[in-house]
């Protein structure tokens, strides 16, 4: 009996070890890390959802105080309906950022309304009128300001990534990546840009009456 119960507390003591050894194994080699990393990502991810989602807010608005003036640019004015409806249409869930396609397509999506948004203010600047009307001007002033914040929520949403990348790829917590199934998340790339944050040319020597 006495031998029995020796037994038993020598099973339990070492299921209790190879527990803590267990443990240990998998802290050291990142598990810890990695929930801790992935929590970063999501939660840059959401700030990058609000700052984007603020700005299709401010859209309607826009578009609603330019075409109160007389035969404004119809064409700007679709590109950045449209561009919004498109940007607004894509279910930014948080799932999203496991998938590079759907990534890469949100991406673009947004790329075009900057741009259109982009254009529709430089050649605003060719109507006097909308120059001097001040709830324009409040809501250019709060569009800059978002678009200062989306920059600076996408630069804290790729250092996230980057920190959850290199440790994903790493030696040895890739092993654990791999058992754990933690896969390199996509990023915003630089690819085109600078290309779409280039003003469009707009001709200012020519009276409003022309460009309109």
């Amino acid at each position: 009996m006495l031998h029995a119960s020796r037994s038993a507390v020598g099973r339990r003591l070492g299921l209790a070890l190879l527990t803590f050894a267990c443990v240990l194994a998998v802290s050291g080699c990142g598990y810890n890390d990695f929930q801790s990393l992935d929590e970063s990502v999501k939660a840059a991810w959401s700030e990058v959802l609000n700052q984007y989602q603020r700005r299709a807010d401010l859209v309607p608005n826009i578009v609603a105080t330019v075409k109160g003036e007389a035969n404004f640019e119809q064409e700007t004015l679709t590109r950045v309906v449209e561009a919004r409806a498109k940007a607004t249409s894509i279910q930014a869930t948080p799932e999203l950022i496991n998938d590079p396609a759907a990534f890469d397509k949100f991406q673009k999506a947004q790329g075009e309304l900057s741009g259109a948004l982009s254009r529709l203010l430089v050649v605003s600047e060719n109507y006097p009128s909308l120059r001097a009307n001040q709830a324009f001007q409040d809501l250019r002033v709060t569009l800059e300001g978002t678009e200062n914040r989306i920059t600076v929520a996408r630069n804290r949403y790729v250092q996230a990534v980057q920190a959850y990348n290199v440790k994903v790829r790493s030696v040895p917590t890739n092993f654990t990546a791999m058992i754990f199934g933690y896969k390199a998340k996509p990023n915003f790339t630089v690819q085109n840009e600078a290309q779409i944050s280039v003003p469009p040319s707009v001709d200012f020597s020519k009276p409003a009456s022309a460009a309109r």
